[in-house]
C-alpha cells in the first residue's frame, strides 16, 4: 500500500478490525518513511453495481461519489468523516440488497437525502436544494415547511433549521 502522503510503498499495519456493518475491514496503517497514520479499507470484491442516471447514461457505482457530495453538503457542520462514511456503507449495502446489478440515481440521491435527514437538518437541505435542483425560493420553502411544522409541535432538535449553532 502506498502512503497517500510521500507516496513511499513501505508501511505497516498499527490496528485491524471489522467495520460496523461487518462487511470491511478497517486497517490503521503507519508509513515507515514519513511517520504519519491512515486508514484504509479492505472489502468483498464484487460484480460491479452500474447507476442508471437521468440521461440514462450507466456508470459505475462509486462511493466515494456518495461521500464527497455529503461531504459539501455538512461542511462546517458538527458531522464527523467517519460518521458520514458509516451512513456511505449503509447506503452501498443497500444498494447492494436491493438491486443486482443497476440502481437508479434517483434511489441513491433519496437515500442520502434520508440519511441526512435524520444527520443534520442542514446539511438535508443543502443536499436537497443541490439534488432536487430547486427553480425558485417557493420550492426550497415547500422543502422547508414539514422540517418546520415538525419543530413547532416540540419534535425538532438541536441540528434543526433556525438552531442555533
Amino acid at each position: 500500500m502506498r502512503c497517500p502522503y510521500c507516496k513511499a510503498d513501505n508501511d505497516r499495519v498499527i490496528d485491524s478490525r471489522a467495520s460496523a456493518d461487518g462487511f470491511a475491514i478497517r486497517r490503521r496503517r503507519v508509513c515507515a518513511d514519513c511517520g504519519r497514520r491512515y486508514t484504509t479499507y479492505e472489502r468483498v470484491e464484487s460484480a460491479p453495481l452500474r447507476v442508471v442516471k437521468k440521461t440514462g447514461e450507466r456508470a459505475p457505482f462509486d462511493r466515494q461519489k456518495v461521500l464527497s457530495g455529503m461531504l459539501r453538503a455538512c461542511e462546517k457542520r458538527p458531522i464527523s468523516v467517519e460518521q458520514l462514511e458509516v451512513v456511505t456503507d449503509r447506503i452501498e449495502r443497500q444498494c447492494l440488497e436491493a438491486f443486482d446489478k443497476e440502481v437508479p440515481s434517483k434511489v441513491i440521491g433519496n437515500l442520502i437525502m434520508q440519511e441526512l435527514r435524520q444527520l443534520d437538518q442542514v446539511a438535508y437541505v443543502r443536499f436537497a436544494s443541490v439534488y432536487r435542483e430547486f427553480k425558485d425560493v417557493s420550492q426550497f420553502l415547500d422543502e422547508l415547511k414539514p422540517m418546520l411544522e415538525k419543530r413547532r409541535e416540540g419534535g425538532g432538535d438541536e441540528s434543526a433549521v433556525g438552531a442555533p449553532s
